[in-house]
């Protein structure tokens, strides 16, 4: 004799010579082994599927039994299958695969969905399915979410196919007989940095030059759809550019003129990127860098040029103040009168600075105090 207990949140499996017979309820089950006869009791947990072997085909072998213990959920191609048990969603089934469902302790209901009709998630659908779990093959995931940040702008394929475009926010996707893909782009304007390349001028000077530009997705579509990299195309672009522009410049036009090389660059690359969805919005030089040596040179031409002006400011200042000396002298010497008074206001000074001094004593060292002070102020003035 054989005997098996059984739980209440359990069913058992009776097999009897390799035939399954029976589905066995909670409690202690006693059976007599005649005739060498073979039996097993295979016990399961009585919630969700039943992945026992012993239930393949069991609508088919036992009618009876199916109905009476399991919810068999079998969806067609195309098509794609929501288990709720006690109406919350537990388990997706795709079409083509079969899922037995415990039906004996909880309330299972079914609801299928035709993909190809309804090939996007709702909202409500979508946070609902996310826990529940996948029967059959778990790659790959039925449900593809699509997660799109903010300033953002996705566009959705299915095997390769534009689909849709889809704005910020989670997305939901049946990935169930097709493959579904995404690609996301900002639509802000994006800095890009181009790294110093080397250059030769006119005049054959090796410089580096380091660009600044800012690029704008204007139609995500276009975008995403026309290159296989839209960042990648507009680089490539700028460098042309600017080895055009440079390479027809002398180093001092290229200095002196910058506004102007920057307006080509920018010209030249809103020219050849056309219409692939993107626009520059600003592009220009951000460094020039010069070989050591040249930059010595240049900061000897610097320093000459501005001593120069030094020497030039200098003797203009120079002529400036002996024609005025000269216009003093020719108004003095045309009126004695205005010569008297020059030299009673020199006169004046003169006694302010030598300060209160006795020299009427006639006095070796008052008059040795005097004159060391009129030299130092013939000497100041």
């Amino acid at each position: 004799m054989k005997w098996f207990i059984i739980a209440e949140n359990q069913r058992g499996l009776l097999v009897k010579d390799g035939r399954l017979v029976q589905v066995l309820g909670p409690g202690r089950h006693f059976y007599w082994l005649w005739n060498s006869r073979r039996m097993q009791v295979e016990i399961d947990f009585a919630h969700g599927a039943c992945n026992s072997p012993l239930v393949d085909g069991i609508e088919k072998r036992h009618a009876e039994l199916a109905e009476a213990n399991f919810e068999i959920v079998a969806p067609q191609q195309g098509e794609v299958a929501i288990v709720r048990t006690d109406g919350r969603a537990t388990l997706i089934v795709r079409g083509g695969d079969v899922a037995r469902i415990w039906k004996v302790l909880d309330e299972i209901t079914v609801e299928v969905i035709d993909v190809e009709v309804e090939p996007k998630l709702p909202k409500r659908l979508l946070n609902e399915v996310g826990n529940a779990s996948v029967a059959g093959r778990l790659v790959p995931n039925p449900v593809e979410v699509v997660a799109v940040g903010e300033a953002q702008t996705a566009i959705v394929l299915f095997d390769g196919e534009l689909f849709e475009t889809a704005g910020s926010g989670r997305h939901g996707y049946w990935q169930v007989g097709r493959k579904v893909t995404s690609k996301a782009l900002d639509t802000r304007p994006v800095p890009m940095e181009v790294t110093a390349q080397e250059i030769l001028t006119k005049d054959r000077v090796s410089v580096r030059i380091t660009l600044t530009s800012f690029l704008q997705v204007t139609d995500v579509e276009k975008a995403a759809l026309s290159t296989p990299d839209y960042e990648g195309h507009v680089y490539k672009l700028v460098q042309f550019a600017v080895r055009e522009a440079v390479a027809g410049r002398t180093l001092d036009d290229l200095l002196n003129d910058r506004a102007k090389v920057d307006g080509e660059i920018v010209a030249h690359v809103r020219k050849e990127v056309g219409d692939i969805g993107v626009r520059v919005t600003e592009l220009g030089i951000k460094d020039v860098i010069l070989p050591g040596e040249m930059r010595e040179l240049i900061n000897r031409v610097v320093e000459a040029e501005k001593v120069a002006q030094a020497n030039l400011i200098r003797r203009r200042e120079e002529t400036a103040a002996t024609r005025s000396l000269l216009n003093t002298a020719k108004l003095m010497a045309d009126n004695p009168v205005l010569m008297r008074l020059k030299e009673l206001e020199a006169l004046e000074r003169v006694t302010e600075k030598i300060g209160n001094i006795d020299v009427r004593t006639g006095s070796g060292e008052g008059l040795e105090v005097l004159t060391n002070r009129l030299v130092k102020i013939a000497d100041r003035d």
